[in-house]
This record gives C-alpha cells, sequence and structure tokens, in this order.
C-alpha cells in the first residue's frame, strides 16, 4: 500500500507541476499532505514536516545567505569580466552560447557546490540568452546535466556518501570512473552543440559590433536609450527590439545569413522559455551601474577564492561560511546603512523564493521519509529484481540509480538503498567497488530532481518554470545517464 501511495504521490507531484495546475510551492506541501492522510497517518503530519523541515533548515541557510553573497558581488562588478569574456567567445552565435554555458558550468562546477554553479553560470550566461532571444530552458537543461555529471567528484556529495555506506575508499570509487564520466562531460558538450545549432535556427545570428565602445551594447543599459547594428552576409532579415528595465528603449537590428526572416527579440524564445521575455527587456549587468566597486575588485575575488577554497577543505560547515561571507562582503563593499539595506533588499525575492521551496520541499521529504513510503518503494525495486540477473548488479544499479537518485535524496539513495544493492550483488561475486561506480551514474538526472534544493537556484534566477525545466531537461539527462553507464561497461569499469 505505502511502495503504491509513493508512487502515485510522486507521480501525481510531477504531473501537476508539469501542466502548470499547480505551482511548485503549493504542490510540494499540498500533495503529500493529501498522500499522508490517505497512508492512515495524517495524525503524524505536524512531526514529519518539523522532521523535513530540522534537515533542510542548514540548506536553506546556505542557500539564502549564498544567493545574497553571490548577488553582491555580482552587483559589484566581480563577474563582469567572466561575461565579457564569454561574450567575445560567443560572438552573439547561439551555437557558441550553449556550448559556452556547459563549459562554464563544467568549470565551475569544481567546486562542488550545485548552487554556486547555478548563480554564477545563470549570472554571466542570462544577458546574452535574453539578447539574442534564446530558449531559457536550453541555459538551464544544459547547465543542470553539465553540473550532474561533474557532482561525483569526490568533494561533490555522492561518491563521498557511497564510500561511507559501503566503506570504500572514495578515490579507489572516482578515479577508475574518470573515463566514463569525461565521456559523459563530453555527451553534455555534443547536446550543447547540437541544442546550439537548433537555436541558431530558430533565431539566426546577430553580429554584434566590435571595438572597446561594444560594451554598453553587449550588456543592458537600465535608463536612456541606446541602438546597435550589425550584418552578416546573405539574404533576409533579422531584427530584435525590446524595452530596457527603466526609462527608455535599447534597440538592435542585424542582417541575419540564410533566407526568410528570424526575429531574435527579447520576446521571441520558446514558449518554454519561461515567461515573456519582452516585459523586461535586454535586462543584464549594466557596465555603468552605481553598486560596482572596481577599487575593491581585488578584495571580493580573493575573499570568493578563499571562501570557496574553505568549503571545498570543509573549515566550517558551509551555511556559516556563506554567512560570513556574506555579511563581510556587505560591510566592506557598502559600509554605509542604507546601502547594505538596499542590496539586501534587491536580493530578497530571490532569497524568499528559493527558502520558500526548500522548506515546501521539506514537507515532501519529511513525509516521504516519515510515512516509510521510500523505504517500501527500495524494497519493491530491489525485491522485483530478477534471479537471473544476480550476475549483472552493477548495471542494474546503474539503471536504478536514474529514477532512484531522480525520486529520492541522495542520502536516501546512498545509505538506505546502495547497501541492499551491494549485499545482492556481492551474494554473485560482484565488487562492492563496481556497484559504488554504478551508482554515481544517474546524478546527471538527480540534479533537476524536485528534491534537490539547487535546482530551485536555477530556475529561480533564470525565471523558468519548474515544470518547463523538468520537461525539456529529463530526456537529455537520462540519454547522458546512460551514456556514462554504456561508457563505464566499454571500459570495464562497471
Amino acid at each position: 500500500m505505502l511502495t503504491f501511495l509513493g508512487f502515485a504521490m510522486i507521480a501525481t507531484f510531477l504531473v501537476l507541476i508539469m501542466l502548470k495546475k499547480m505551482s511548485p510551492i503549493a504542490a510540494l506541501v499540498l500533495i503529500p499532505a493529501l498522500f499522508c492522510v490517505f497512508a492512515g497517518k495524517g495524525a503524524h503530519l505536524g512531526d514529519y514536516v518539523i522532521d523535513g523541515v530540522g534537515k533542510l533548515a542548514p540548506t536553506a541557510a546556505m542557500l539564502m545567505f549564498a544567493i545574497v553573497y553571490f548577488g553582491v558581488m555580482i552587483d559589484v562588478g566581480l563577474f563582469d569580466p567572466i561575461v565579457k569574456g564569454i561574450l567575445r567567445f560567443c560572438k552573439a552565435d547561439p551555437m557558441r552560447v550553449v556550448v559556452g554555458t556547459a563549459v562554464l558550468a563544467a568549470i565551475v562546477s569544481l567546486d562542488g557546490d550545485g548552487s554556486t554553479t547555478f548563480m554564477i553560470t545563470v549570472s554571466a550566461m542570462y544577458p546574452l540568452y535574453k539578447r539574442l532571444g534564446l530558449s531559457l530552458v536550453v541555459m538551464t537543461g544544459v547547465a543542470a546535466t553539465a553540473n550532474g555529471v561533474m557532482n561525483t567528484l569526490p568533494w561533490g556529495g555522492p561518491t563521498a556518501r557511497a564510500a561511507t555506506a559501503l566503506k570504500l575508499d572514495a578515490a579507489d570509487i572516482f578515479v577508475p570512473m574518470i573515463p566514463a564520466l569525461a565521456v559523459g562531460l563530453l555527451s553534455v558538450f555534443v547536446l550543447a552543440y547540437v541544442l546550439g545549432l537548433r537555436e541558431r535556427r530558430r533565431v539566426g545570428t546577430l553580429v554584434l559590433p566590435s571595438g572597446d565602445d561594444e560594451e554598453p551594447e553587449l550588456v543592458t543599459v537600465g535608463t536612456g536609450t541606446g541602438t546597435g547594428t550589425g550584418t552578416a552576409t546573405g539574404a533576409g532579415t533579422a531584427t530584435g527590439a525590446g524595452t530596457a528595465a527603466g526609462e527608455g528603449t535599447a534597440v538592435a537590428t542585424a542582417t541575419a545569413a540564410g533566407a526568410g526572416t528570424a526575429v531574435p527579440s527579447a520576446g521571441s524564445g520558446e514558449p518554454a522559455s519561461g515567461g515573456d521575455a519582452g516585459e523586461e527587456g535586454f535586462q543584464g549587468l549594466d557596465p555603468q551601474r552605481a553598486t560596482l566597486r572596481p577599487r575593491l575588485y581585488w578584495f571580493n575575488a580573493g575573499l570568493t577564492v578563499a571562501l570557496l577554497t574553505a568549503m571545498i577543505m570543509e573549515l566550517l560547515p558551509i551555511p556559516v561560511l556563506f554567512l560570513l561571507g556574506a555579511a563581510l562582503a556587505l560591510t566592506v563593499n557598502f559600509p554605509h546603512m542604507p546601502d547594505q539595506k538596499a542590496r539586501i533588499a534587491a536580493h530578497a525575492d530571490n532569497v524568499l523564493n528559493v527558502a520558500g521551496m526548500v522548506f515546501a520541499a521539506a514537507v515532501f521529504t519529511g513525509v516521504l521519509s516519515g510515512t516509510g513510503m521510500v523505504k517500501h518503494m527500495a524494497d519493491w525495486l530491489v525485491g522485483a529484481i530478477p534471479e537471473g540477473m544476480g550476475p549483472h548488479m552493477a548495471l542494474v544499479t546503474g539503471l536504478l540509480s536514474l529514477p532512484l537518485t531522480y525520486f529520492m535524496s541522495n542520502d536516501g539513495f546512498y545509505f538506505g538503498v546502495l547497501p541492499v544493492l551491494a549485499e545482492a550483488g556481492a551474494a554473485h561475486g560482484v565488487s562492492p567497488l563496481e556497484i559504488a561506480r554504478a551508482s554515481l551514474v544517474g546524478q546527471a538526472l538527480h540534479m533537476s530532481s524536485p528534491l534537490v534544493p539547487a535546482v530551485y537556484v536555477l530556475v529561480g534566477m533564470a525565471k523558468v518554470e519548474f515544470g518547463d525545466h523538468t520537461r525539456f531537461t529529463v530526456k537529455w539527462a537520462a540519454l547522458t545517464c546512460l551514456v556514462v553507464l554504456a561508457a563505464g561497461m566499454v571500459f570495464g569499469i562497471i
């Protein structure tokens, strides 16, 4: 009964948010509450929720102060050189933009924290996607999948959990997996290339002016009027126009190669791009904004490097590090109290959305764990494995890691399910190391799970509906997982 209710609850949640019948916050709260009553444990709902909130409170605190910290770093101009460098590489070519998104997400993922990766990636790429009228779900999908592959780093979480659960050395698990993970990351870059070509066909290619005077044109202005033009060989016309945030209008025109008409306006993205882009115009990093602190650039860069280093070395809990970092960044960059209040208010919307989503997810995870649905679902899946598959338990583990890490937290999978799979494999002569390596396969899909708080940072900052992101990303992330699994088998790792 609990097995059926667990699967039914997850399916109901996914269907409702993908069809946009409910908001994610409402669905994360109301659906598990209803199924808790169906399970006959409504009287314990309060205990389940409080337990879930207690477990996710540190994550919510980390996200809140991380958003404030990186928001301040964006305000003061720490990432402006990254944006300019990416813009020069991309040259307003949609294919290069999407590939650049994958590369940037993969590089930033080296810090091992998904929230940090998504904040930096979206901050750098969002203005360009808006400027060219590219689909924002392409950005979120590529970033999430690239981060999922990189999430297998020993300090990323899953590898350490697998090593702890099976009492193995993390290096013995991760190092042999590097070739398979490299193939997986390469497949993400190929995916980005294909999606970029598709976006190029949809919106055409803009050629922006070169030289030092291009920077105000590449990023947006908050007020006033700006105009830029560019041309490319071929027939046909592409025209983009949009209204910038604030007063005045920003206009960009270009001639695109090929026949017909392409319109890369701010509102020309696919319906799945999350809202009408035209309502905000070319909103991005204004090079003339009053919050820039060029004289403090190296202080802010050093503070960020020190923060990420301390996080990787686990000198302090991550929420404490970001709390201290946010307080220090605000104090040094904005010593006057009104300015500090203004910066906090400027990022309050993102903070509230993400923190609210995390605490709503606490209801979902609390009910799943408290009622025993997770355990029953895992036991049913393990029990459904045919006896003849025993010698192939590594392959079975890899395949099961896709749905299980999507519908469960990493803690639930690695500490609850993986030991059972390892025991079943050991009975048929399958090494626990192979089982542990196979368990990492599903991480590319896991990073788009509704139970991963970082994904709400991604869709929130990109202004993409979670249902749109899920519908677009799941198939590509699942394909990436299967590529990693196939590569692991070909290399003899799994």
